[in-house]
């Protein structure tokens, strides 16, 4: 079983949104990252220009392939159409034997991932279909799932936020140091009950 963090970056929260870039990284570390060269243009407003838009790394080219087909560091760079970007995504995929994805509040980025390969019943055989986010992570642990992502992890200021893969890594930090919050408080929870028996 294998982890894969994600995140995508699109073209509005409404029902005909489209993809802008997605970014993921596996807990070993190999990630994916692609733009998005067919996206709804005429859905832009000035927020997503300035803050999703002006920071993508490939404005200045409408197709980009940059793959390292180096198993120990197998990690993929693209810009490109949706189906070059799908086939490139399923071809990187094929390397995990079995994958639980995970998100930050996924029921766009969730909804976009089985979207870019038709439909659910469409996504690879080897991805589990039933997502996770670690929004319900941070309720669980009674801390505010609004909180700011980076400062939780101890992340200064970044200018990558909005970033597809940036905002990946910060999601799977994000999910190690909640997952270890979780651990401590079953422990001490353990440790109570101990106490009065």
């Amino acid at each position: 079983m294998t982890k894969i963090f994600f995140d995508t970056e699109f073209t509005g929260l409404h029902q005909e949104t489209s993809l802008i870039s997605i970014g993921l990284v596996a807990e070993n570390g190999r990630s994916f990252y692609a733009e998005f060269n067919d996206y709804n243009k005429d859905q832009v407003d000035e927020w997503l220009q300035k803050n999703v838009i002006d920071k993508l790394l490939y404005n200045d080219y409408n197709q980009f392939n940059n793959f390292k087909s180096n198993r120990d560091d197998y990690t993929v760079t693209m810009k490109g159409n949706s189906k070059e970007i799908k086939e490139a995504l399923e071809t990187w995929l094929e390397q995990f034997d079995y994958i639980d994805m995970w998100s930050d509040c996924l029921s766009y980025d969730w909804m976009l991932f089985n979207n870019l390969f038709g439909s659910a019943f469409d996504i690879p055989d080897n991805i589990n279909y039933i997502p996770f986010d670690i929004c319900t992570l941070f309720k669980i642990l009674d801390i505010d799932p609004d909180i700011n992502r980076e400062e939780y992890i101890g992340l200064p200021f970044s200018e990558n936020k909005h970033n597809a893969l940036h905002d990946a890594k910060v999601i799977k930090e994000c999910y190690y140091k909640l997952n270890s919050a979780y651990h401590r408080k079953v422990i001490n929870k353990r440790a109570l009950v101990s106490k009065k028996h």
